[in-house]
């Protein structure tokens, strides 16, 4: 992967996880610090999408799309554009997804893409991935993947329906 475009990747999916999962330790979150946190997974998402990037191999294509969807699900910034952005990149991870060997990333990719449609076949697909691995032998990031994806299936807000 084009240097520069796997450091675009990558950083914005740690700072997309690092927002998503604020707070979750117990720390306070202070006000300042999201809106900060916010403003720049927002700003590293629109860059990498303006780029036009999409990687010269299919993992590449792959980090890019999970970095973009991992970006638009953890800003709560949006003007206008961030629907038809995110239809765009999973109307590209349609065909990533077919060529994507079974894989972490894979599961990875699957599991934002459930995120924002929630189509079942998808998070069977991501199931039948997890069954393919021996449990006993998982490494920390397969465990949280795993975890990534059952809160994705748990929480599937904002679709769920809430009886008031």
């Amino acid at each position: 992967m084009n240097t520069s475009l796997s450091e675009e990747s990558i950083t914005l999916q740690r700072a997309a996880h690092e927002l998503m999962y604020l707070g979750t330790d117990g720390s306070p979150v202070y006000s300042d610090e999201l809106s900060r946190r916010n403003g720049e997974v927002y700003r590293l998402t629109t860059a990498l999408y303006s780029s036009l990037a999409k990687g010269a191999t299919t993992e590449e294509q792959a980090n890019v799309c999970l970095a973009l969807l991992m970006g638009y699900s953890a800003s709560f910034i949006d003007h206008g554009e961030k629907q038809e952005h995110v239809q765009q990149v999973l109307n590209r991870c349609w065909d990533i997804l077919n060529e994507l060997p079974v894989s972490l990333l894979k599961l990875r990719l699957l599991t934002a893409c459930y995120g924002e449609v929630f189509d079942e076949p998808l998070a069977d697909e991501v199931r039948k991935i997890i069954s393919s691995w021996n449990g006993s032998s998982l490494t920390a990031e397969q465990r949280e993947a795993i975890e990534e994806f059952q809160n994705v299936v748990d929480n599937p807000y904002p679709w769920e329906e809430v009886d008031e």
